[in-house]
Protein backbone atom coordinates (compact mmCIF):
# COMPACT_ATOMS: atom_id res chain seq x y z
CA UNK A 1 0.00 0.00 0.00
CA UNK A 2 2.15 2.52 1.13
CA UNK A 3 3.97 1.81 -2.86
CA UNK A 4 1.08 2.59 -4.18
CA UNK A 5 0.29 5.55 -2.96
CA UNK A 6 3.98 6.88 -3.49
CA UNK A 7 3.31 5.97 -7.18
CA UNK A 8 -0.06 7.96 -7.20
CA UNK A 9 1.71 10.80 -5.67
CA UNK A 10 4.71 10.92 -8.19
CA UNK A 11 2.15 10.70 -11.38
CA UNK A 12 0.10 13.18 -9.97
CA UNK A 13 3.40 15.94 -9.51
CA UNK A 14 4.05 14.71 -13.01
CA UNK A 15 0.76 15.45 -14.77
CA UNK A 16 0.05 18.35 -12.98
CA UNK A 17 3.24 20.58 -13.93
CA UNK A 18 3.07 23.17 -15.89
CA UNK A 19 3.71 22.52 -19.57
CA UNK A 20 5.68 25.01 -21.75
CA UNK A 21 4.23 28.52 -22.73
CA UNK A 22 3.52 27.74 -25.79
CA UNK A 23 1.13 24.61 -24.78
CA UNK A 24 3.88 21.84 -25.91
CA UNK A 25 4.32 22.97 -29.39
CA UNK A 26 7.77 23.57 -29.80
CA UNK A 27 7.30 24.29 -33.58
CA UNK A 28 6.54 28.17 -32.09
CA UNK A 29 9.70 28.22 -31.04
CA UNK A 30 11.23 28.72 -34.69
CA UNK A 31 8.15 29.99 -36.12
CA UNK A 32 6.48 32.22 -33.48
CA UNK A 33 4.58 34.72 -35.75
CA UNK A 34 2.62 31.97 -37.29
CA UNK A 35 0.44 31.48 -34.16
CA UNK A 36 -0.90 34.57 -35.39
CA UNK A 37 -3.35 35.44 -38.46
CA UNK A 38 -5.59 32.36 -37.69
CA UNK A 39 -9.58 32.93 -38.11
CA UNK A 40 -11.48 31.96 -35.22
CA UNK A 41 -12.67 28.78 -36.74
CA UNK A 42 -9.00 27.39 -37.01
CA UNK A 43 -8.09 28.96 -33.97
CA UNK A 44 -7.08 25.77 -32.54
CA UNK A 45 -4.56 25.09 -34.80
CA UNK A 46 -2.41 28.02 -33.46
CA UNK A 47 -1.13 25.77 -30.69
CA UNK A 48 -1.52 22.76 -32.37
CA UNK A 49 0.48 22.58 -35.44
CA UNK A 50 0.53 18.99 -35.91
CA UNK A 51 -3.25 18.74 -36.71
CA UNK A 52 -2.67 20.50 -40.49
CA UNK A 53 0.93 20.09 -40.89
CA UNK A 54 2.17 16.59 -39.44
CA UNK A 55 5.71 16.23 -38.25
CA UNK A 56 7.22 16.05 -35.04
CA UNK A 57 6.32 18.95 -32.66
CA UNK A 58 8.71 17.45 -29.87
CA UNK A 59 11.86 17.12 -31.88
CA UNK A 60 14.54 19.23 -30.83
CA UNK A 61 16.43 19.00 -34.07
CA UNK A 62 15.05 20.69 -37.51
CA UNK A 63 15.65 17.69 -39.47
CA UNK A 64 13.69 15.27 -37.19
CA UNK A 65 11.00 18.34 -36.60
CA UNK A 66 9.82 18.43 -40.24
CA UNK A 67 10.06 14.33 -40.57
CA UNK A 68 6.64 13.96 -42.37
CA UNK A 69 5.93 17.54 -42.46
CA UNK A 70 2.89 18.35 -44.99
CA UNK A 71 3.76 21.84 -45.98
CA UNK A 72 0.90 22.74 -48.06
CA UNK A 73 -1.99 21.19 -46.16
CA UNK A 74 -4.79 22.12 -48.43
CA UNK A 75 -3.18 19.77 -51.12
CA UNK A 76 -5.56 17.07 -52.55
CA UNK A 77 -2.50 14.50 -52.02
CA UNK A 78 -2.75 15.44 -48.14
CA UNK A 79 -6.29 17.16 -47.81
CA UNK A 80 -8.40 14.41 -46.69
CA UNK A 81 -5.40 14.05 -43.67
CA UNK A 82 -5.60 17.43 -43.34
CA UNK A 83 -8.43 19.11 -43.30
CA UNK A 84 -10.88 16.02 -43.98
CA UNK A 85 -11.40 15.03 -40.12
CA UNK A 86 -13.18 18.36 -40.35
CA UNK A 87 -14.21 19.07 -43.71
CA UNK A 88 -14.86 15.33 -45.24
CA UNK A 89 -17.21 15.82 -47.30
CA UNK A 90 -15.84 19.01 -48.65
CA UNK A 91 -12.85 17.06 -49.69
CA UNK A 92 -14.76 14.04 -50.95
CA UNK A 93 -16.64 16.44 -53.48
CA UNK A 94 -13.69 18.41 -54.61
CA UNK A 95 -11.72 14.91 -55.30
CA UNK A 96 -14.72 14.39 -57.94
CA UNK A 97 -15.29 17.44 -58.78
CA UNK A 98 -14.58 18.82 -62.69
CA UNK A 99 -12.04 21.32 -61.54
CA UNK A 100 -10.29 18.33 -59.93
CA UNK A 101 -10.98 15.81 -62.51
CA UNK A 102 -11.53 18.15 -66.18
CA UNK A 103 -13.69 15.32 -67.51
CA UNK A 104 -15.52 17.44 -70.05
CA UNK A 105 -12.26 19.37 -71.59
CA UNK A 106 -10.57 15.64 -71.57
CA UNK A 107 -13.81 14.15 -73.26
CA UNK A 108 -14.01 17.36 -75.69
CA UNK A 109 -10.41 17.66 -76.85
CA UNK A 110 -10.06 14.08 -77.27
CA UNK A 111 -13.12 14.08 -79.42
CA UNK A 112 -12.01 16.75 -81.52
CA UNK A 113 -8.18 15.70 -82.13
CA UNK A 114 -7.98 11.85 -81.49
CA UNK A 115 -11.63 11.16 -83.59
CA UNK A 116 -12.63 9.25 -80.11
CA UNK A 117 -13.22 10.24 -76.86
CA UNK A 118 -12.62 7.08 -74.94
CA UNK A 119 -13.69 5.42 -72.25
CA UNK A 120 -16.11 7.87 -69.98
CA UNK A 121 -14.56 6.91 -67.19
CA UNK A 122 -10.63 7.58 -67.98
CA UNK A 123 -11.80 11.10 -69.16
CA UNK A 124 -9.99 13.24 -66.70
CA UNK A 125 -6.39 14.78 -65.81
CA UNK A 126 -5.10 11.75 -63.89
CA UNK A 127 -5.78 9.45 -66.90
CA UNK A 128 -3.77 11.40 -69.73
CA UNK A 129 -1.82 9.38 -72.14
CA UNK A 130 0.12 9.93 -74.93
CA UNK A 131 -2.38 10.24 -77.72
CA UNK A 132 -2.52 14.04 -79.53
CA UNK A 133 -5.05 15.14 -77.42
CA UNK A 134 -3.49 13.68 -74.74
CA UNK A 135 -0.29 14.84 -75.11
CA UNK A 136 -1.96 18.84 -75.69
CA UNK A 137 -3.57 18.33 -72.73
CA UNK A 138 -0.40 17.43 -70.69
CA UNK A 139 1.22 20.36 -71.95
CA UNK A 140 -1.21 23.24 -71.90
CA UNK A 141 -4.23 22.40 -70.48
CA UNK A 142 -3.73 20.14 -67.34
CA UNK A 143 -2.31 23.01 -65.08
CA UNK A 144 -5.85 24.31 -64.14
CA UNK A 145 -7.21 21.74 -62.19
CA UNK A 146 -7.18 21.76 -58.89
CA UNK A 147 -4.85 18.51 -57.92
CA UNK A 148 -1.98 20.27 -59.11
CA UNK A 149 0.47 21.19 -56.15
CA UNK A 150 0.89 24.86 -55.64
CA UNK A 151 4.93 25.79 -53.69
CA UNK A 152 4.82 29.42 -54.06
CA UNK A 153 4.36 31.04 -51.07
CA UNK A 154 2.83 34.14 -52.87
CA UNK A 155 -0.34 34.73 -54.78
CA UNK A 156 -0.25 36.09 -58.26
CA UNK A 157 -4.09 36.37 -59.67
CA UNK A 158 -3.04 36.16 -63.56
CA UNK A 159 -0.93 33.09 -63.27
CA UNK A 160 -1.86 31.37 -59.24
CA UNK A 161 -3.85 27.69 -60.15
CA UNK A 162 -3.75 24.41 -58.22
CA UNK A 163 -3.42 24.29 -54.69
CA UNK A 164 -6.34 22.14 -53.72
CA UNK A 165 -8.55 23.40 -51.07
CA UNK A 166 -5.68 26.96 -50.87
CA UNK A 167 -6.54 27.54 -53.98
CA UNK A 168 -9.80 29.09 -52.86
CA UNK A 169 -9.41 29.66 -49.46
CA UNK A 170 -6.17 31.75 -48.77
CA UNK A 171 -6.45 34.61 -50.11
CA UNK A 172 -2.59 36.11 -48.88
CA UNK A 173 0.51 35.36 -47.47
CA UNK A 174 1.54 37.64 -44.80
CA UNK A 175 5.05 37.49 -43.44
CA UNK A 176 5.06 38.11 -40.23
CA UNK A 177 1.63 35.78 -39.71
CA UNK A 178 0.22 32.11 -40.98
CA UNK A 179 -2.16 32.51 -43.99
CA UNK A 180 -6.19 32.66 -43.15
CA UNK A 181 -7.93 29.76 -44.09
CA UNK A 182 -11.07 31.79 -44.81
CA UNK A 183 -14.30 31.43 -46.54
CA UNK A 184 -14.27 35.09 -47.66
CA UNK A 185 -13.53 33.63 -51.55
CA UNK A 186 -11.77 36.69 -53.00
CA UNK A 187 -12.43 37.03 -57.37
CA UNK A 188 -8.47 36.81 -57.19
CA UNK A 189 -8.61 33.12 -56.32
CA UNK A 190 -10.69 32.49 -59.84
CA UNK A 191 -8.93 34.75 -62.23
CA UNK A 192 -5.89 32.38 -62.72
CA UNK A 193 -7.61 29.31 -64.18
CA UNK A 194 -11.13 31.44 -65.40
CA UNK A 195 -9.64 34.50 -67.35
CA UNK A 196 -8.92 31.66 -69.79
CA UNK A 197 -10.52 29.41 -72.30
CA UNK A 198 -14.20 31.16 -71.83
CA UNK A 199 -12.29 34.29 -69.77
CA UNK A 200 -15.01 34.82 -67.80
CA UNK A 201 -13.55 36.14 -64.83
CA UNK A 202 -11.94 38.86 -67.57
CA UNK A 203 -15.28 39.50 -68.86
CA UNK A 204 -16.81 40.26 -65.85
CA UNK A 205 -14.51 42.83 -65.00
CA UNK A 206 -14.87 44.65 -68.34
CA UNK A 207 -11.98 43.28 -70.31
CA UNK A 208 -11.08 41.28 -72.95
CA UNK A 209 -8.30 40.20 -74.49
CA UNK A 210 -7.48 41.22 -77.39
CA UNK A 211 -5.30 40.90 -80.76
CA UNK A 212 -3.60 43.34 -81.73
CA UNK A 213 -2.53 45.02 -78.57
CA UNK A 214 -5.17 48.36 -77.90
CA UNK A 215 -3.55 51.35 -76.81
CA UNK A 216 -4.57 52.44 -73.68
CA UNK A 217 -4.14 56.53 -74.65
CA UNK A 218 -1.27 57.49 -73.26
CA UNK A 219 1.09 55.72 -75.49
CA UNK A 220 1.24 52.19 -73.13
CA UNK A 221 -0.54 48.98 -74.06
CA UNK A 222 -3.41 46.93 -71.75
CA UNK A 223 -2.05 43.97 -70.63
CA UNK A 224 -2.52 41.77 -68.05
CA UNK A 225 0.39 40.51 -65.33
CA UNK A 226 1.14 37.74 -67.47
CA UNK A 227 1.31 40.05 -70.59
CA UNK A 228 -1.31 39.50 -72.36
CA UNK A 229 -3.52 42.29 -74.34
CA UNK A 230 -6.37 43.77 -73.27
CA UNK A 231 -8.81 46.02 -73.87
CA UNK A 232 -11.46 47.75 -71.91
CA UNK A 233 -15.35 47.03 -72.52
CA UNK A 234 -18.30 47.04 -70.48
CA UNK A 235 -18.32 45.02 -67.09
CA UNK A 236 -21.26 42.69 -65.54
CA UNK A 237 -23.33 45.23 -63.82
CA UNK A 238 -23.13 42.62 -60.93
CA UNK A 239 -19.35 43.06 -61.17
CA UNK A 240 -20.40 46.95 -61.19
CA UNK A 241 -22.61 46.92 -58.25
CA UNK A 242 -19.94 45.38 -55.99
CA UNK A 243 -20.98 41.52 -56.14
CA UNK A 244 -18.23 38.97 -55.61
CA UNK A 245 -18.34 35.45 -57.54
CA UNK A 246 -19.20 33.75 -54.67
CA UNK A 247 -22.56 35.71 -54.18
CA UNK A 248 -23.84 33.84 -56.80
CA UNK A 249 -21.82 30.59 -57.09
CA UNK A 250 -22.64 28.42 -53.95
CA UNK A 251 -20.66 25.92 -52.33
CA UNK A 252 -22.61 22.98 -53.59
CA UNK A 253 -21.57 24.49 -57.36
CA UNK A 254 -18.40 24.87 -56.66
CA UNK A 255 -17.50 22.19 -53.90
CA UNK A 256 -20.09 19.49 -54.65
CA UNK A 257 -19.08 16.41 -55.84
CA UNK A 258 -19.83 16.21 -59.95
CA UNK A 259 -21.72 12.65 -59.65
CA UNK A 260 -24.19 12.64 -62.74
CA UNK A 261 -22.45 16.12 -64.11
CA UNK A 262 -20.06 15.39 -66.68
CA UNK A 263 -19.17 19.03 -68.24
CA UNK A 264 -19.25 22.58 -66.25
CA UNK A 265 -22.59 23.81 -67.17
CA UNK A 266 -24.13 20.95 -65.64
CA UNK A 267 -22.25 21.18 -62.05
CA UNK A 268 -23.32 24.90 -61.77
CA UNK A 269 -26.30 25.18 -58.92
CA UNK A 270 -27.51 28.79 -59.57
CA UNK A 271 -29.75 29.92 -62.20
CA UNK A 272 -30.38 33.93 -62.95
CA UNK A 273 -34.23 32.90 -61.92
CA UNK A 274 -33.35 31.18 -58.80
CA UNK A 275 -32.88 35.52 -57.54
CA UNK A 276 -34.27 37.55 -59.71
CA UNK A 277 -38.00 35.80 -60.96
CA UNK A 278 -37.98 32.98 -58.17
CA UNK A 279 -41.44 31.23 -57.06
CA UNK A 280 -40.89 28.22 -55.70
CA UNK A 281 -41.93 27.66 -51.96
CA UNK A 282 -39.40 29.01 -49.46
CA UNK A 283 -37.18 26.93 -47.00
CA UNK A 284 -36.98 27.26 -43.77
CA UNK A 285 -33.48 27.17 -41.71
CA UNK A 286 -34.45 23.64 -40.40
CA UNK A 287 -35.14 22.38 -43.57
CA UNK A 288 -31.42 23.02 -44.56
CA UNK A 289 -29.31 19.68 -45.91
CA UNK A 290 -27.76 18.91 -43.25
CA UNK A 291 -24.33 19.22 -45.01
CA UNK A 292 -25.08 22.27 -45.12
CA UNK A 293 -26.31 22.96 -41.48
CA UNK A 294 -22.72 24.77 -40.55
CA UNK A 295 -23.46 27.42 -43.25
CA UNK A 296 -25.98 28.78 -40.55
CA UNK A 297 -23.80 30.59 -38.97
CA UNK A 298 -22.93 32.94 -41.76
CA UNK A 299 -26.25 34.32 -41.92
CA UNK A 300 -25.73 38.21 -42.11
CA UNK A 301 -28.87 39.12 -40.88
CA UNK A 302 -31.46 37.99 -37.60
CA UNK A 303 -33.06 34.99 -38.77
CA UNK A 304 -35.39 32.46 -36.48
CA UNK A 305 -37.42 29.66 -36.95
CA UNK A 306 -39.92 31.85 -39.09
CA UNK A 307 -37.49 33.27 -41.51
CA UNK A 308 -37.71 31.87 -45.31
CA UNK A 309 -34.88 32.08 -47.65
CA UNK A 310 -34.84 31.67 -51.58
CA UNK A 311 -33.15 28.48 -52.72
CA UNK A 312 -31.65 26.95 -55.95
CA UNK A 313 -33.77 25.36 -58.43
CA UNK A 314 -31.28 23.13 -59.47
CA UNK A 315 -30.15 21.38 -56.05
CA UNK A 316 -32.42 23.24 -53.39
CA UNK A 317 -29.18 25.07 -52.26
CA UNK A 318 -30.24 27.42 -49.40
CA UNK A 319 -29.12 31.21 -50.98
CA UNK A 320 -28.32 32.05 -47.24
CA UNK A 321 -27.16 35.63 -47.99
CA UNK A 322 -30.58 36.88 -49.72
CA UNK A 323 -32.70 38.65 -47.29
CA UNK A 324 -36.81 38.15 -48.14
CA UNK A 325 -38.17 41.81 -46.93
CA UNK A 326 -41.51 42.71 -47.06
CA UNK A 327 -40.00 45.50 -49.77
CA UNK A 328 -38.15 42.54 -51.89
CA UNK A 329 -35.50 40.47 -51.86
CA UNK A 330 -31.86 42.00 -50.53
CA UNK A 331 -29.09 40.38 -51.39
CA UNK A 332 -25.99 40.84 -48.62
CA UNK A 333 -22.38 40.62 -50.27
CA UNK A 334 -20.47 37.96 -48.87
CA UNK A 335 -16.96 40.26 -49.21
CA UNK A 336 -17.94 43.94 -49.30
CA UNK A 337 -20.69 43.66 -47.33
CA UNK A 338 -22.86 45.97 -49.35
CA UNK A 339 -26.60 45.45 -48.91
CA UNK A 340 -28.26 45.17 -53.03
CA UNK A 341 -31.82 45.39 -53.76
CA UNK A 342 -32.52 42.43 -56.48
CA UNK A 343 -34.52 43.81 -58.96
CA UNK A 344 -37.38 41.72 -60.21
CA UNK A 345 -37.68 41.53 -63.89
CA UNK A 346 -40.07 43.92 -65.21
CA UNK A 347 -43.01 42.29 -67.18
CA UNK A 348 -43.85 45.32 -69.97
CA UNK A 349 -39.55 44.15 -71.06
CA UNK A 350 -40.12 40.33 -70.21
CA UNK A 351 -43.71 39.58 -72.21
CA UNK A 352 -44.20 35.55 -71.93
CA UNK A 353 -44.97 35.40 -75.70
CA UNK A 354 -44.16 31.72 -77.04
CA UNK A 355 -42.37 33.59 -79.71
CA UNK A 356 -39.56 34.35 -76.91
CA UNK A 357 -40.17 31.36 -74.20
CA UNK A 358 -37.36 29.21 -75.36
CA UNK A 359 -34.65 32.82 -74.63
CA UNK A 360 -32.40 32.54 -71.73
CA UNK A 361 -31.55 35.04 -69.99
CA UNK A 362 -27.61 35.47 -71.21
CA UNK A 363 -29.11 35.45 -74.94
CA UNK A 364 -30.66 39.27 -74.38
CA UNK A 365 -28.54 40.62 -71.51
CA UNK A 366 -25.41 39.59 -72.48
CA UNK A 367 -23.47 42.96 -73.80
CA UNK A 368 -20.41 40.86 -75.55
CA UNK A 369 -18.78 37.65 -75.48
CA UNK A 370 -15.15 36.88 -76.27
CA UNK A 371 -14.33 35.14 -79.81
CA UNK A 372 -11.18 34.09 -81.00
CA UNK A 373 -10.27 32.79 -84.25
CA UNK A 374 -7.61 31.10 -86.12
CA UNK A 375 -6.09 29.46 -83.76
CA UNK A 376 -2.96 27.29 -85.09
CA UNK A 377 -1.68 24.27 -82.93
CA UNK A 378 1.81 22.89 -84.06
CA UNK A 379 3.46 20.32 -81.70
CA UNK A 380 7.23 19.89 -82.18
CA UNK A 381 9.14 16.37 -81.39
CA UNK A 382 12.24 17.80 -80.82
CA UNK A 383 11.31 20.46 -78.57
CA UNK A 384 11.09 20.08 -74.81
CA UNK A 385 7.86 21.26 -72.39
CA UNK A 386 6.55 21.53 -68.98
CA UNK A 387 4.47 18.40 -68.44
CA UNK A 388 1.93 19.10 -66.08
CA UNK A 389 1.19 15.08 -65.16
CA UNK A 390 4.80 13.85 -64.68
CA UNK A 391 5.28 17.37 -63.42
CA UNK A 392 8.86 17.58 -65.64
CA UNK A 393 10.30 18.56 -68.45
CA UNK A 394 9.76 16.02 -71.52
CA UNK A 395 10.35 15.65 -74.79
CA UNK A 396 7.70 17.51 -76.97
CA UNK A 397 6.73 21.38 -77.63
CA UNK A 398 3.09 22.25 -78.40
CA UNK A 399 2.65 25.77 -79.61
CA UNK A 400 -0.29 27.90 -80.16
CA UNK A 401 -1.36 31.05 -81.85
CA UNK A 402 -4.16 32.80 -82.61
CA UNK A 403 -4.78 36.05 -85.02
CA UNK A 404 -7.81 37.62 -84.84
CA UNK A 405 -10.02 38.09 -81.51
CA UNK A 406 -13.80 39.48 -81.39
CA UNK A 407 -15.27 40.94 -78.58
CA UNK A 408 -18.94 42.01 -79.31
CA UNK A 409 -22.67 40.38 -79.42
CA UNK A 410 -22.12 36.58 -79.94
CA UNK A 411 -24.09 34.18 -82.47
CA UNK A 412 -26.80 32.46 -80.62
CA UNK A 413 -28.21 29.08 -81.09
CA UNK A 414 -29.83 25.78 -79.41
CA UNK A 415 -28.86 24.16 -76.33
CA UNK A 416 -29.28 20.40 -75.26
CA UNK A 417 -32.51 21.70 -73.10
CA UNK A 418 -34.19 23.35 -76.32
CA UNK A 419 -33.22 26.61 -75.26
CA UNK A 420 -31.71 29.78 -77.27
CA UNK A 421 -28.09 31.20 -75.57
CA UNK A 422 -25.09 32.35 -76.41
CA UNK A 423 -22.18 30.54 -78.65
CA UNK A 424 -18.87 31.20 -79.01
CA UNK A 425 -16.16 29.10 -81.12
CA UNK A 426 -14.66 26.48 -79.00
CA UNK A 427 -12.17 25.67 -81.59
CA UNK A 428 -11.82 27.56 -85.22
CA UNK A 429 -8.26 25.51 -85.34
CA UNK A 430 -5.86 23.85 -87.53
CA UNK A 431 -3.40 21.30 -85.38
CA UNK A 432 -0.02 20.53 -87.20
CA UNK A 433 1.38 16.73 -85.60
CA UNK A 434 4.15 14.60 -87.44
CA UNK A 435 1.72 11.61 -86.99
CA UNK A 436 -0.67 13.22 -89.48
CA UNK A 437 -0.02 13.75 -93.01
CA UNK A 438 -1.61 17.15 -93.30
CA UNK A 439 -2.97 19.32 -90.77
CA UNK A 440 -6.15 18.82 -89.31
CA UNK A 441 -9.18 21.50 -89.18
CA UNK A 442 -11.65 22.15 -86.64
CA UNK A 443 -14.66 24.25 -86.50
CA UNK A 444 -16.54 23.74 -83.00
CA UNK A 445 -18.76 26.17 -81.75
CA UNK A 446 -19.58 26.16 -77.79
CA UNK A 447 -22.63 27.49 -75.56
CA UNK A 448 -21.46 30.05 -73.07
CA UNK A 449 -22.18 32.03 -70.41
CA UNK A 450 -20.39 35.49 -71.06
CA UNK A 451 -20.96 37.49 -67.46
CA UNK A 452 -21.28 40.65 -69.20
CA UNK A 453 -24.70 40.91 -67.93
CA UNK A 454 -26.28 44.36 -68.72
CA UNK A 455 -29.13 46.50 -70.45
CA UNK A 456 -30.95 44.06 -73.25
CA UNK A 457 -29.39 43.86 -76.91
CA UNK A 458 -31.70 45.62 -79.16
CA UNK A 459 -34.24 43.55 -81.19
CA UNK A 460 -32.04 44.46 -84.65
CA UNK A 461 -29.24 42.75 -82.95
CA UNK A 462 -30.72 39.80 -83.55
CA UNK A 463 -33.68 39.63 -86.08
CA UNK A 464 -31.39 41.96 -88.61
CA UNK A 465 -27.89 40.11 -88.06
CA UNK A 466 -26.02 37.21 -90.17
CA UNK A 467 -23.78 36.84 -86.99
CA UNK A 468 -26.24 36.13 -85.01
CA UNK A 469 -27.16 32.95 -87.14
CA UNK A 470 -24.44 31.79 -86.70
CA UNK A 471 -23.53 32.59 -90.31
CA UNK A 472 -20.68 34.81 -89.76
CA UNK A 473 -19.20 37.37 -92.70
CA UNK A 474 -15.78 38.22 -94.61
CA UNK A 475 -13.47 35.82 -96.08
CA UNK A 476 -13.88 32.25 -96.24
CA UNK A 477 -11.84 29.36 -94.61
CA UNK A 478 -10.53 25.84 -96.16
CA UNK A 479 -14.07 24.42 -95.38
CA UNK A 480 -15.94 26.80 -97.18
CA UNK A 481 -17.34 28.97 -94.19
CA UNK A 482 -16.46 32.43 -93.16
CA UNK A 483 -14.15 32.67 -90.54
CA UNK A 484 -16.59 33.46 -87.76
CA UNK A 485 -19.19 31.16 -88.99
CA UNK A 486 -20.67 28.15 -87.20
CA UNK A 487 -23.38 26.66 -89.72
CA UNK A 488 -24.66 27.84 -93.26
CA UNK A 489 -27.92 28.61 -94.34
CA UNK A 490 -28.82 25.14 -95.11
CA UNK A 491 -26.93 23.25 -92.10
CA UNK A 492 -24.39 21.33 -94.76
CA UNK A 493 -21.31 23.04 -93.31
CA UNK A 494 -20.38 23.30 -90.28
CA UNK A 495 -22.72 23.08 -87.21
CA UNK A 496 -20.53 20.86 -84.94
CA UNK A 497 -20.91 21.51 -81.29
CA UNK A 498 -19.56 19.58 -77.52
CA UNK A 499 -22.95 17.78 -76.55
CA UNK A 500 -25.18 16.19 -78.31
CA UNK A 501 -28.45 18.20 -78.47
CA UNK A 502 -26.48 21.85 -79.02
CA UNK A 503 -26.70 22.85 -82.39
CA UNK A 504 -26.89 26.22 -84.74
CA UNK A 505 -30.23 27.42 -85.81
CA UNK A 506 -31.90 25.03 -88.45
CA UNK A 507 -33.35 27.24 -91.80
CA UNK A 508 -36.50 27.15 -90.54
CA UNK A 509 -35.35 29.02 -87.30
CA UNK A 510 -33.21 31.15 -88.81
CA UNK A 511 -36.07 32.00 -91.15
CA UNK A 512 -38.64 33.20 -88.63
CA UNK A 513 -35.95 35.36 -86.84
CA UNK A 514 -35.45 37.25 -89.54
CA UNK A 515 -39.09 37.06 -90.89
CA UNK A 516 -40.04 38.11 -87.23
CA UNK A 517 -42.13 41.70 -86.52
CA UNK A 518 -39.93 43.46 -84.77
CA UNK A 519 -41.83 46.65 -84.05
CA UNK A 520 -44.46 44.91 -82.33
CA UNK A 521 -44.53 44.82 -78.20
CA UNK A 522 -43.10 41.69 -76.77
CA UNK A 523 -45.72 41.17 -74.28
CA UNK A 524 -47.86 40.81 -77.62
Amino acid sequence: MPHRLVFVFVLFIVTAMPGPANGGNSCVECHATKRNGFNPAHSFAADNCTACHAGNPDAPIEAVAHDGLIAFPGDLATAERACGSCHANRVTGVAGNLMQTGHGIVHKTRAALDDAAGADADANFQSLGHSIADSMLRKQCASCHLGQPKRNHALDATRDRGGGCLACHVNDYPADAHPALTTRVEDGRCFGCHSRSGRVSLSYTGLAETVPPVNAGDGTELRLGDGRPVERLPADVHYLAGMSCIDCHTSVGLMGDAGDAKHQREAVDIACTDCHDNASPRVAMQDWPPELASMKKHVPFAAGIDTRFLATHKNGTPLWHIELRSDGAWLHTKNTGRVLRIPDPAPENHGRDLAHERLTCAACHSQWAPQCYGCHMEYDPGGEQWDHVAKAITPGRWSDRFWHADNELPALGVNDDNRIEPFVPGMIMTVGHPSRDATQFLRQFAPLSPHTTGASRSCESCHRSRKTLGLGGGGLLRDGLPADAWTNNDNSLGGRAPLPGQRPFTPAEMRAILEADINRSAGD
